[in-house]
């Protein structure tokens, strides 16, 4: 097997090791493992491309590779540059530094690598460790997704949905925040909403008196009960089957019939 990782926390990222880690469990001896990441961290971009200026891609190692643009950017570098057009058998992107459920899917430039993976047609996983006081005790935060990531993938890779629709399926996963050993069992979950909590601006002014801002993220609180949110802190990893579709299907027929 060939496995392609990347992420959007950057090729430095402590996630990324843990991800290296993942990936070689499941490729075995006779695998390979290649690494295009993000030069810099590239959290929030979600599925941004570098459309209209050119990306710097670096190897640093033997099948290890870091490009200057966004985790959408590394999988198109890693198939038609690094793979001269050939496709890698599965694609993992993560581990993330924090959760992507909820509303935080929508942002996240490591969805948006699995979600570029998917897009040209190839198995692609998103992973994530949500961290909290639990984690912040641990020697190592991301000891959930580094104990129970290849069984996850090995599932859904067994077991899982795996379509050939113009719009495949892919998958993401959060680890809960907690120790390995505190973790409860997986759990499918649908895309939570944090009610109340959403991005916001924090005004600053330069030391020669010109405004800034800081995008500042909401708190990372609760969702509905059953969601991939509410179950992360109640210490299940969660698995939400996406698509790139973004048609309210459920919406087409009434709207068709207002507009009649």
């Amino acid at each position: 097997m060939r496995i392609l990782i990347t992420n959007d926390d950057g090729i430095a990222a402590p996630g990324l090791n843990a991800l290296t880690e993942i990936a070689h469990t499941l490729a075995g001896p006779e695998g390979e493992v290649w690494t295009v990441a993000p030069a810099f961290e590239q959290s929030g971009v979600g599925h941004c491309i570098s459309y209209t200026h050119p990306t710097l891609i670096s190897r640093l190692d033997d099948r290890r590779y870091a490009a200057e643009g966004s985790p959408a950017d590394c999988v198109l570098a890693a198939i038609h540059e690094v793979f001269g057009g050939d496709k890698p058998d599965l694609i993992l992107s993560g581990v993330n530094r924090g959760n992507n459920a909820g509303e935080n899917v929508v942002y996240s430039g490591t969805v948006g690598g699995a979600m570029e993976g998917a897009l040209q047609g190839v198995p692609s996983i998103a992973l994530s460790q949500y961290m909290g006081p639990a984690t912040r005790a641990l020697d190592d935060p991301f000891e959930a997704a580094r104990i129970h990531g290849a069984d996850v993938i090995r599932r859904l890779l067994d077991r899982g949905i795996w379509d050939e629709a113009a719009y495949r399926i892919f998958y993401n996963v959060n680890f809960p925040p907690v120790a390995a050993a505190d973790v409860k069992g997986l759990r499918v979950a649908p895309q939570g909403f944090r009610t109340g909590s959403h991005f916001t601006t924090e005004p600053h002014l330069s030391p020669s008196g010109k405004p800034f801002f800081w995008i500042k993220g909401g708190a990372q609180g609760p969702a509905e009960p059953g969601s991939d949110v509410t179950l992360n802190l109640e210490g299940y990893v969660t698995v939400t089957p996406l698509r790139c579709d973004l048609t309210a299907h459920d919406r087409l027929k009434d709207l068709e019939a207002a507009l009649a």
